[in-house]
């Protein structure tokens, strides 16, 4: 399985929460340019199905299952995929999954559970896989980390407190880890994804919201994933090997724009 740059020929990359949607998106196109993938997912049967569909395009992959709120199974994560391809050169921290409500009514459990997933689990990821970068000869360490934030961080969304909290903590873990990690030659970023058409947004969002979304939208079209994919990669490469620390907003211009009518749009299709 080749791409029209190979820019990752022979290195292994680790994806999490890559069976579908935006993750599938970037394993799939760091599969088109020469990485050998592993994908992980919480759903075991779909991250095989995943593997099998990049191997019958002649791509190198296998299916991992992994609950990363579980910190013994990020371990046995990190471990296959070391028994099997021998090291780990980029990590795509995309797995998440949260549960929304208004900030009075929030939970313990609802509060915990988001926490574990999308910071801690976040965290776990980055420290046991840097761990493996850090501890290589010295000639051969370094690595690229990109954690998936949210579009949610900056824009205090309504019924979002819990994730957009533990995104944040993403990204303020990115800056940290990206000034701790650099003595081993480790780049530490992060993308921001705005409003993307996944098969879990058709789902979830109404008509209505998916053109209020596009109505405050300055580039005119929601986001696919594979434009956050596109991102990811860009992060990963050689070509921003001076780029660490940093959170690029992959979003259409939809935080730049905030919640701010949009000339000739009516209030009926604003998403307040």
């Amino acid at each position: 399985m080749t791409g029209s740059r190979n820019r990752f020929a022979d290195r292994v990359v680790l994806v999490t929460g890559a069976a579908r949607g935006i993750g599938w998106s970037i394993a799939e196109s760091f599969a088109a340019e020469g990485a050998v993938v592993v994908i992980a997912d919480r759903d075991a049967e779909a991250a095989e199905l995943a593997a099998d569909r990049l191997q019958k395009r002649g791509g190198r992959a296998i299916g991992v299952e992994v609950d990363i709120a579980e910190v013994a199974l990020i371990d046995r994560m990190v471990a296959r995929a070391i028994q099997e391809y021998g090291r780990i050169d980029v990590l795509v921290n995309n797995a998440a999954h949260a549960r929304f409500g208004f900030a009075l009514d929030v939970t313990e459990e609802e509060w915990d559970y988001t926490q574990a997933i999308c910071a801690r689990g976040t965290f776990f990821c980055t420290q046991r896989v840097a761990r493996t970068m850090s501890t290589r000869d010295a000639g051969d360490r370094g690595g690229a980390i990109v954690n998936v934030s949210s579009m949610t961080v900056p824009l205090g969304h309504a019924r979002n407190v819990t994730y957009s909290s533990a995104k944040g903590s993403v990204e303020t873990m990115t800056r940290v880890l990206a000034v701790e990690l650099a003595e081993y030659g480790i780049r530490v970023n992060a993308v921001a994804p705005g409003p993307v058409e996944t098969e879990f947004s058709l789902q979830a969002l109404t008509r209505e919201r998916r053109e209020a979304r596009l109505a405050r939208m300055p580039a005119g079209r929601l986001g696919r994933p594979a434009d956050v994919a596109s991102a990811v990669l860009f992060l990963s490469s050689e070509e921003a090997d001076w780029v660490t620390g940093s959170t690029l907003a992959v979003d259409g211009g939809y935080t730049a724009h905030g919640y701010s009518e949009m000339r000739g749009a009516s209030a009926s299709t604003m998403d307040h």
